[in-house]
C-alpha cells in the first residue's frame, strides 16, 4: 500500500510537487515555495517475544486493525525513543507486564504496507500481567496452544514459528530478517 501523495509542505504550507532533488535518485515531495524536502519513509513497529518456560505471552487485541485477533505486545516506535525503549513500553502498555529484554530477535519487512517489524526475545520478569486498553486479554501460549489461525498479522505468525521451531530443534537464538507480503 503506497501512502497516500503529500500534498501541502509541513514547514510552511504551501502545494508541493513531486521531482527528483539534486543529489538524490528518487522523486521526493518538494514545496514550491521554501524548497522544504518531505521524505516518506516506512513505519516503525517494535515489541516484544515475552517468554515464560518455553511459552509466549500473547495479547488478543481489543482495537482495530484486526479486532480480537492475536499478535504479540507491539506498536509504533514513538519519536525521540530507542527501538529498545519503545519494544519494552508497547509490552507494559498492551500486557501490563514488565520484561527484560535478551536481544532482538527479529525484523521483518513488510513493504506492502511500508512498515519494519523490530521484535526483542524477552524474559517476563513474573508471570503475571495486566491487559491495557488495546487488549481484550493476554495468555501464555505453548507452539502446541498457538491459536495459529487467529494471529493478526503475518510478521507475528512467521515470527512465532521461527522461535517456535528453533525451541524445538533445540538450537540457539539467532537473529531472523525476513520479508513477509
Amino acid at each position: 500500500m503506497k501512502p497516500s501523495p503529500i500534498r501541502h509542505c509541513n514547514a510552511c504550507g504551501a502545494l508541493v510537487q513531486y521531482r527528483v532533488p539534486t543529489g538524490d535518485s528518487l522523486p521526493r515531495a518538494v514545496c514550491t515555495a521554501c524548497s522544504h524536502i518531505q521524505y516518506e519513509n516506512p513505519r516503525n513497529i517494535v515489541g516484544t517475544l515475552p517468554q515464560w518456560e518455553n511459552r509466549v505471552l500473547l495479547c488478543r487485541r481489543a482495537i482495530e486493525p484486526r479486532l480480537g485477533l492475536w499478535t504479540l505486545p507491539a506498536g509504533f516506535l514513538e519519536l525521540d525513543e530507542s527501538s529498545e525503549q519503545g519494544a519494552v513500553r508497547e509490552t507494559l502498555e498492551e500486557a501490563g507486564t514488565e520484561v527484560e529484554l535478551q536481544g532482538l530477535y527479529s525484523v521483518v519487512n513488510v513493504r506492502p504496507v511500508n512498515q519494519i517489524y523490530l521484535l526483542y526475545r524477552a524474559r517476563l520478569l513474573s508471570p503475571q500481567w495486566q491487559p491495557g486498553a488495546e487488549t481484550l486479554e493476554a495468555r501464555l501460549f505453548s507452539a502446541e496452544e498457538v491459536p495459529w489461525e487467529h494471529i493478526a498479522f503475518r510478521a507475528v505468525g512467521e515470527t512465532l514459528r521461527r522461535y517456535f521451531g528453533e525451541l524445538r530443534a533445540g538450537r540457539g537464538w539467532s537473529l531472523q530478517a525476513f520479508e513477509v507480503a
